[in-house]
């Protein structure tokens, strides 16, 4: 697997302050993440920060960012392969095979919920 980008530190930083304002029942995906931060073709990279974000000096509930059909593409990376899932539920949501059910409905857009 390669790495990531060695000169986007700020960029992975500025990933994770955005992932902590996400509110607890609530998720955003990648793409929006990175349209939010200017880089409208930066999921991908997001995604990067993501998994770097057990190393983030604060807790950063990634767990609450999907890919943008609401997908756990991320759950592999968790601890176990069910805790992103279980995470989800604890705060009230719902998944059925690795699918958010309702991602319309808990959806959140930091370009307009950060205004």
């Amino acid at each position: 697997m390669p790495s990531p980008p060695a000169d986007k530190p700020n960029f992975f930083a500025d990933v994770h302050a955005v992932v902590r304002l996400i509110p607890p029942g609530r998720v955003t995906s990648y793409g929006a993440i990175a349209h939010y931060l200017g880089s409208r073709r930066g999921a991908r990279l997001v995604g990067w920060a993501m998994m770097a974000a057990h190393t983030a000096e604060q807790f950063v509930p990634a767990h609450r960012v999907l890919n943008r059909l609401g997908q756990l593409s991320g759950r592999l990376h968790f601890a176990t392969p069910t805790a992103m899932q279980e995470a989800l539920e604890a705060e009230g949501l719902r998944v059925v095979d690795d699918q958010l059910i309702g991602l319309d409905k808990v959806f959140w857009d930091p370009a307009t919920e950060l205004l």
